[in-house]
């Protein structure tokens, strides 16, 4: 049952990036840049205070909806990590895309059209700036 499990989670996160556009190097300074658009709810820094949404210091490699000490997730995002929705560059990248959308995104691992999050960021119409904000939290975020 769980090998079962095991490879649904995988074959979900197959078919979430399906159709993404592979990561390219992004740039992290310009990344800094991007993640202005973030800061009116996000905070990236280690022992970081949580606003409207968590901090997302040490962001990868997270499970979604645990960020310690933060307790506004929706049920559909804290599902979406009982699932296997783990934080990485490429679960950020198409987190985030505008063509895949926030809450289709969380909805792929719930096995749900649209999820419910409480994210109202629409995400990023343009690769290169998912590029570089992934870039950004991968030299800041650590």
């Amino acid at each position: 049952m769980r090998t079962a499990k095991l490879l649904g989670i995988a074959l979900v996160s197959a078919f979430a990036f399906a159709g993404s556009p592979a990561l390219a190097e992004g740039d992290a300074e310009a990344g800094a840049k991007v993640f202005k658009k973030c800061k009116a709810c996000h905070t990236v820094d280690e022992g970081g205070k949580h606003k409207i949404g968590p901090n997302l210091w040490a962001l990868y490699g997270r499970q979604a909806g645990t960020a310690d000490g933060y307790t506004k997730y929706s049920d559909d995002m804290v599902a979406a990590g009982e699932a296997g929705l783990v934080w990485s560059e490429e679960t950020l990248a198409s987190y985030i895309r505008k063509t895949d959308g926030t809450k289709k995104f969380i909805g792929s691992f719930i096995d749900k059209k649209k999820a419910k999050t409480k994210m109202s960021f629409a995400g990023l119409k343009k690769d290169e700036d998912v590029d570089n904000l992934v870039a950004f939290f991968k030299e800041n975020a650590q």
